[in-house]
């Protein structure tokens, strides 16, 4: 019997634990499974465990949570650490290797796949995919993106409201959503807008340069019509001197944040009027409240397709998600070459889709996964009796 070591890398999503419960009931009774804590971190430091019947009873009993059961992290995964992992999956007798992860968690298998071959060890590697940027090349989205997009446009349409309640006292409220370079997260915060009344009345992201009057402008405009102004931006837009907002450093890696701040600080200045800055923060990515049903169907099937890919002796790809030319939203899943994931590099918003926002959301709606809400206009508008 092979034995497969499975782990999960990079930012959790609501749907991580999902995909690997379907991947785990999809390979319990054929292959022997090791689990691999904290990442990549995990397979340089040997943090495996074994999958017996309560270990794998644990993890299935986790489908449903938001987190990485088995701790994802992040870590500097260089040479060194590669030579070591593939040592240390040779002196475990680990055969398979997958791992749940985004670009960066591709690139490091591929990496590993590489490095295997040159030291003579023979390892299979398959990667399934999570991100909630959907910045992840070579699937039509991955799982996470929704949820965390339902989460925004569900918090934008509600805080919308909250701030309309509050306009003799606040006027502006400065969104920030996840992004780094990747604008979809941001963008998704205007998909259940009903009424031009409600928020966001601007949203900025990544792909697109920031325009300081256009923005002062619109915010203008919904103040004089509404009497306030929502705004939404992405983490990652580039402000003053066209650099992103960077809020502190963590073991090398750049941990962005801030942006909201700087723009709630500047239409203050700007307009004199009152502003408020609120970061989203983990919310978007660990809420389980705004969970698409749509995301957690397909975040398991993609677990579930990946054992079956390995029993069908796939090595060196990943489980990508093709959407079908059907009137009605339906998808396939499909392998795809990590060769080819990494070659796409992050995948931005597509120009269709900036330029139309509304072509955005009918591509969008169908991974909120329904119960979208609706809500009556703003305002009641008041009718006038003539006697």
């Amino acid at each position: 019997m092979k034995k497969i070591a499975i782990g999960q890398a990079g930012g959790p999503t609501a749907v991580i634990n999902t995909t690997l419960a379907g991947f785990i009931e999809s390979v319990k009774e054929k292959y022997e499974v090791t689990f691999v804590e904290d990442g990549y971190e995990g397979l340089v430091k040997e943090k495996f465990l074994s999958g017996d019947f309560s270990m794998l009873n644990w993890v299935l009993d986790n489908r449903d949570l938001p987190g990485a059961c088995l701790r994802s992290g992040r870590y500097p995964f260089d040479k060194k650490a590669i030579e070591k992992s593939v040592e240390n999956l040779y002196k475990n007798k680990i055969d398979i290797l997958v791992f749940i992860g985004g670009n960066g968690t591709m690139e490091a298998l591929y990496k590993v796949k590489q490095e295997a071959e040159r030291q003579g060890v023979d390892l299979q590697v398959l990667g399934l995919p999570k991100t909630v940027d959907n910045d992840l090349g070579a699937t039509d989205h991955a799982p996470g993106f929704a949820s965390a997009a339902k989460y925004i446009a569900q918090t934008t349409k509600d805080m919308s409201r909250d701030l309309y309640s509050m306009k003799n006292f606040e006027q502006v409220r400065v969104l920030e959503t996840m992004g780094r370079n990747a604008g979809w997260l941001a963008a998704a915060s205007g998909a259940l807008k009903e009424y031009d009344e409600e928020g966001p009345h601007f949203i900025a992201i990544p792909e697109k340069a920031m325009d300081e009057k256009l923005l002062i402008n619109s915010v203008k405009e919904a103040l004089n019509s509404y009497g306030y102004a929502l705004i939404v931006v992405s983490e990652g837009v580039q402000w003053k001197k066209g650099e992103q907002v960077e809020l502190k450093q963590v073991k090398g890696r750049s941990v962005l944040g801030g942006i909201s701040n700087e723009i709630a600080e500047f239409v203050k200045k700007e307009l004199n009027v009152t502003t408020r800055a609120e970061l989203l923060g983990m919310n978007q990515r660990s809420s389980s409240i705004c969970k698409s049903r749509v995301d957690s169907y397909e975040a398991y099937q993609v677990g579930f397709k990946g054992g079956q890919l390995l029993q069908q002796d796939y090595d060196g790809y990943m489980v990508s998600i093709e959407r079908k030319p059907t009137i009605y939203y339906t998808m396939e899943l499909k392998p795809v070459k990590l060769e080819n994931v990494i070659a796409e590099e992050e995948r931005l918003m597509p120009p269709a889709f900036i330029d139309s926002p509304q072509a955005y959301y009918k591509w969008l709606t169908p991974l909120l996964g329904g119960d979208i809400p609706s809500y009556p206009p703003v305002t009641q508008r008041r009718v006038e009796f003539s006697e």
